[in-house]
């Protein structure tokens, strides 16, 4: 796995397409909308950007999120977390994915309990300035681009990281 010398942001959210194409016009923002292409075809995008953020929507740990969010909701067969786990250390191992240096998360208060715990609960456990909450407009995700702050990176140990997951229990109560 390996970084680039542009600061890589993820934009998540029911609304991230619609503001990462709006993101494009900014000043040394390359916006990279997902539409058809496949996760494969935004990573080498990205890769071969020199723009100072590469921006894009196609999140390298999205099946993980799914499932992580279905996984305890109790919609989710027993080893499908651990099969979307497997896949995604697959993909980054081989460079076919790359972890963001950011995520930024669209309206985090209007998600449902569990995945807003992904984002602003486990995502932010695990590297507290790397999830940064935006309301969704671009306006607002380019105030947030402006505000990136430096600080720990993901976990070293992204194997062990994810493969803890099953036990990484929401903090809110679940509905069954």
């Amino acid at each position: 796995m390996r970084r680039l010398n542009s600061t890589v942001v993820v934009v998540v959210g029911e609304r991230a397409a619609e503001v990462v194409g709006s993101l494009g016009s900014l000043h040394n923002v390359r916006a990279v909308v997902r539409g058809d292409r496949d996760p494969a075809e935004v990573t080498e995008v990205v890769r071969r950007s020199g723009a100072m953020y590469v921006v894009h929507d196609a999140d390298p740990l999205a099946e993980v999120a799914r499932t992580w969010e279905a996984f305890f909701d109790g919609d989710e067969p027993t080893g499908g977390l651990e099969v979307a786990i497997e896949r995604a250390l697959s993909d980054l191992r081989a460079d076919r994915a790359i972890l963001p240096d950011y995520y930024v998360v669209l309206d985090p208060e209007d998600l449902p309990p569990t995945r807003r715990h992904w984002w602003m609960g486990v995502m932010a456990a695990a590297a507290p300035v790397r999830v940064v909450p935006a309301k969704a407009s671009a306006p607002d995700v380019a105030e947030a681009l402006s505000g990136l702050s430096a600080g720990r990176w993901w976990p070293q140990d992204l194997a062990s990281w994810l493969r803890a997951l099953p036990r990484t229990v929401p903090d809110q109560p679940l509905l069954t």
